[in-house]
């Protein structure tokens, strides 16, 4: 399916490309540790679970978790990739835990949540990436509320076909996977993942259950273009992604990828002006936005929205 043709505007007045020595007003969140957010990590250690809110240093985690909102992080906490703008550990993970489902599980029923979001760390020492517990875990979570939806943020399982069938076979209500930044920086980025292969896996999503919602998220600030930014886009569009995030790159340590440039609030909303043009049912784009930011919403309204006809 050709992506549809939009109306490209210049790219709205802004900052210059050299990074500023503090962070913009936008950028500014106030610290956690509100009663709720107590309650959701206390209860996180006690199931022995980990977040990427926590992980990853996720800015928005007093605002979800003062929500009873949580991205869970199965498969361990350490990564077998070591993408250069990611803070969650990487080296040689421990065993898996056949239990950790259940515990999750546990967590969902315990906060009465409605949507839940499930990521995971790179798992490639595995046959199938971790893919049987994704599915375990959605599984255990039906179990115990029915109505709850699932929403997993996978990684690429390297290609791997059958782990993608493993967890669409358990029906999650949003399949993610992030394509995160444009093609030229995939090498310096993300050089365990190829560009190819993650547009490639959520095009499968959509051969392999056509009703499936897919989503992806773009990080912006690590040196793209604008018209590159756009490109990536309009491949996501063409792949027949139908939920789409765009957030500001947020440099985790001195050892990360540094900030090319901040993007202001009027970039992120032509930049969901455009991708609606495009076709996306939802676009969520902000300074602070990440794959799960009020993801429930992104969810209902994506689920509301009907399907672009097909070009």
């Amino acid at each position: 399916m050709a992506a549809p043709l939009l109306q490209i505007s210049p790219r709205p007045p802004a900052a210059p490309a050299t990074t500023p020595a503090r962070k913009p007003s936008w950028l500014k969140v106030k610290a956690p540790g509100g009663a709720t957010y107590l309650t959701v990590q206390q209860m996180m250690r006690e199931l022995k679970l980990h977040t990427v809110c926590e992980e990853a240093h996720c800015p928005n985690i007093g605002e979800c978790w003062e929500h009873k909102a949580a991205t869970f992080m199965i498969l361990g906490d350490v990564c077998t990739r070591n993408c250069a703008y990611c803070a969650v550990a990487h080296g040689t993970p421990k065993a898996l835990d056949p239990q950790e489902p259940v515990r999750l599980a546990d967590a969902v029923l315990r906060m009465g949540l409605r949507h839940v979001v499930i990521t995971s760390v790179d798992r490639d020492d595995l046959p199938n990436g971790g893919a049987e517990s994704f599915a375990s875990c959605i599984t255990e979570i039906r179990a115990r509320l029915p109505e709850t939806s699932v929403e997993v943020l996978i990684p690429d399982f390297k290609g791997n076909a059958e782990a993608l069938r493993l967890v669409l076979a358990a029906r999650p209500a949003i399949l993610n996977h992030n394509l995160e930044t444009i093609e030229r920086l995939y090498r310096i980025a993300r050089p365990g993942g190829r560009y190819p292969r993650a547009l490639e896996l959520l095009a499968r999503a959509k051969d392999l259950a056509p009703d499936q919602l897919t989503k992806s998220g773009l990080m912006v600030g690590l040196g793209e273009d604008w018209d590159e930014l756009l490109v990536a886009m309009r491949d996501l569009r063409a792949h027949r992604v139908d939920i789409l995030t765009l957030g500001q790159y947020l440099r985790p340590s001195a050892d990360h990828l540094p900030i090319a440039r901040w993007y202001t609030p009027d970039e992120f909303a032509e930049l969901k002006r455009l991708g609606l043009a495009l076709g996306f049912r939802h676009v969520e784009s902000g300074p602070l936005v990440r794959s799960s930011y009020h993801a429930w919403e992104q969810a209902e309204h994506a689920a509301a929205t009907p399907a672009p006809p097909a070009r």
